[in-house]
C-alpha cells in the first residue's frame, strides 16, 4: 500500500515544533532557499533548521545521521551538520524528522566559487579525512541508502536500458565501454566512510571557498568510487585533475567513479522513470555524459 503524498508546509512543521518542541514554538518558520529532493529543510529561527523527510524510502536517514554525525564531525577539516533534537512521528506526519545547527554559506556553483581548482583541493582533503576515520559498525551498502558504497552491479540492467534509448547524436558504443570498465573491479581495500552524494547541492561556500558539507542521508562505509562523481558534475580540465591528484586513488576506482557518474547521468538523459528529468537536468546530464566521454577517449590515447 503506498504512503499518501504528503504536504510538508510551514503550517506543518510549525505544528509539529509546538506539540514536540514547545521551547522553539514561537521562533518563525520559513522554507530555505534551496531545499533537497530527499527532504524539505525549513529554518527555524535564526540559528536552525528542520529537515523533513519528503517520501518512506528517505526516512531511516534520520537516525543514521543523528547517531553518526556527531561521531564524524570531529575528526574532519570542515563543518558537517550538527543535529540537535529529533522529532518523532505524528499523526500528521508518519516518520522521524531532524532540528538541525544552522550552517551559513551559499549553495556551491561555477559563480559562487572563487577558484575551482582550490576548490577541489579543498573538497580532496575533506574526503581523505573523511576516509581515515575508523569504519568499525558504520552502515553498510544497500536500499536504505541507494547501494552508495556498494557494487555497480546492482544498476547494470538499469544502465544497459537507458542505453538502448540513447538517440544517435551519442557514442553508444564508447558509453558502454566506459561501463563495462566500471564493473571490472570493485574495491578490495577495508571499507572506508562515504558520503554518497558529493554534489553542488551538498557544498557551501563562504567568501568562494568550500565552507561545509551537508546532507548525509546517504552516508555509509564502503567503495569510496560514489564520491568521486563531482569529478564530471562540476569539475573541469585543471581542476579535476587537481582533485585526482590529491584524492590518491588507484585507477581502477577512478574507472569506478565514471561508472556512477554515467548511471545517474543516464537515467536522467533518457528519463526513466524515479529520475529527476526535468529539461534543466536534461541538459546538465547531457554535458555530464559528454564530460565522461572526453575523458575516456584521453584515457584510451594514453
Amino acid at each position: 500500500m503506498n504512503t499518501p503524498k504528503i504536504n510538508i508546509d510551514m503550517a506543518l512543521v510549525r505544528q509539529l515544533i509546538k506539540s514536540q518542541f514547545p521551547e522553539w514554538a514561537d521562533l518563525p518558520i520559513k522554507p530555505v532557499e534551496f531545499s533537497g529532493w530527499d527532504n524539505r529543510t525549513f529554518h527555524l529561527g535564526d540559528r536552525m533548521t528542520v529537515r523533513l523527510p519528503s517520501d518512506a524510502s528517505y526516512a531511516s536517514q534520520v537516525e543514521k545521521e543523528q547517531q553518526w554525525l556527531p561521531k564524524l564531525s570531529p575528526n574532519l577539516p570542515l563543518p558537517i551538520p550538527h543535529p540537535l533534537a529529533m522529532g518523532k512521528p505524528s499523526e500528521n506526519y508518519p516518520w522521524p524528522w531532524s532540528v538541525y545547527q544552522w550552517l551559513d554559506g551559499k549553495t556551491a556553483s561555477l559563480e559562487t566559487i572563487s577558484n575551482l581548482s582550490e576548490f577541489a583541493l579543498k573538497l580532496a582533503e575533506f574526503l581523505k579525512a573523511f576516509q581515515k576515520i575508523d569504519s568499525t559498525g558504520g552502515p553498510v551498502a544497500g536500499p536504505q541508502n541507494f547501494y552508495r558504497g556498494g557494487s555497480l552491479k546492482i544498476y547494470d540492467q538499469e544502465t544497459r536500458e537507458a542505453i538502448k534509448k540513447l538517440d544517435q547524436s551519442m557514442n553508444s558504443k564508447q558509453i558502454t565501454e566506459i561501463w563495462n570498465r566500471a564493473l571490472d573491479s570493485e574495491w578490495d581495500k577495508p571499507p572506508v566512510w562515504m558520503h554518497g552524494d558529493i554534489a553542488i547541492g551538498n557544498l557551501l561556500v563562504n567568501n568562494g571557498e568550500l565552507s561545509a558539507v551537508i546532507d548525509f542521508g546517504q552516508l555509509g562505509v564502503g567503495d569510496p568510487a560514489c564520491d568521486l562523481v563531482i569529478s564530471w558534475t562540476l569539475f573541469r580540465d585543471q581542476s579535476r585533475e587537481a582533485f585526482k591528484k590529491a584524492m590518491t586513488l588507484d585507477e581502477q576506482t577512478w574507472e569506478r567513479a565514471m561508472g556512477w557518474a554515467l548511471w545517474k547521468a543516464l537515467i536522467v538523459y533518457t528519463a526513466l522513470p524515479g529520475s529527476n528529468c526535468n529539461a534543466i537536468e536534461i541538459e546538465k546530464a547531457k554535458r555530464v555524459i559528454n564530460e565522461l566521454l572526453a575523458d575516456y577517449s584521453k584515457l584510451k590515447q594514453e
